[in-house]
């Protein structure tokens, strides 16, 4: 039984950790890194190339285009490609401009190896990665009005389902997916929103304008 591999992008501006971290990857059976580029514009490039990369690792601070914006045009163009986040500092208002900008996770370059591969498996199956960096900032910029949650639009068309009578398998017909993905949309925002419940999501929903009755 062939196993089943990931590919990945690594993005950042700095040689040595960029091809240090595709090395260190390369040792994991499940990883496949595909790309390596030096900052948003050279990922522009090369994604072409490889439209299939289902999570890319996200240095912030970069010259041309940064990681925010590299984010949010990988959102817009690419997506159902995953961004994890990687930064050498645990700052609030970067965590947050990242999750703002659409990505999944939020990790520190000291992380270990093992946490990242957890990391990677765990965005390229669900979409995002929480970790106790990230869900402590979700809370807070939940409790910001300039830093509300991004959602994509298949998540939005799956809120305003949620607020039918229909079940998630049904939900899963009416949007043309497998239940598999409806589960994925619904674990996605019970993460980003901290909530537990499809009530839950429905009176967001409405609190928020996401939902037209």
């Amino acid at each position: 039984m062939m196993l089943e591999t990931i590919d990945i992008a690594v993005v950042d501006d700095h040689t040595l950790f960029r091809s240090g971290l595709a090395n260190l990857l390369s040792e994991f059976e499940e990883i496949n890194v595909v790309i390596e580029a030096q900052n948003g514009l050279d990922l522009q490039e090369k994604i072409k190339t490889f439209k299939e990369v289902q999570a890319v690792l996200m240095d912030i601070n970069m010259p041309m285009m940064d990681g925010y914006a590299t984010t949010k045009w990988i959102k817009e163009n690419y997506p159902n490609t995953h961004v994890i986040a990687l930064s050498m500092f645990e700052d609030e208002k970067a965590i947050i401009g990242m999750l703002k900008a659409g990505a999944g996770g939020y990790l520190l370059k000291e992380s270990k190896p093992s946490e990242l591969l957890t990391a990677i498996k765990t965005i390229a199956e669900k979409g995002f990665y929480i970790n106790d960096l990230v869900s402590g900032r979700l809370l807070i910029s939940l409790k910001n009005e300039d830093a509300k949650p991004v959602f994509s639009e298949k998540e939005l068309i799956f809120l305003q389902y949620c607020s039918t009578e229909l079940t998630y398998k049904e939900i899963a017909s009416e949007m043309n997916i497998s239940p598999r993905t409806v589960d994925n949309y619904r674990e996605s925002l019970f993460a980003k929103l901290n909530i537990k419940s499809r009530t839950g999501l429905v009176v967001y929903g409405i609190k928020n304008k996401l939902i037209t009755i």
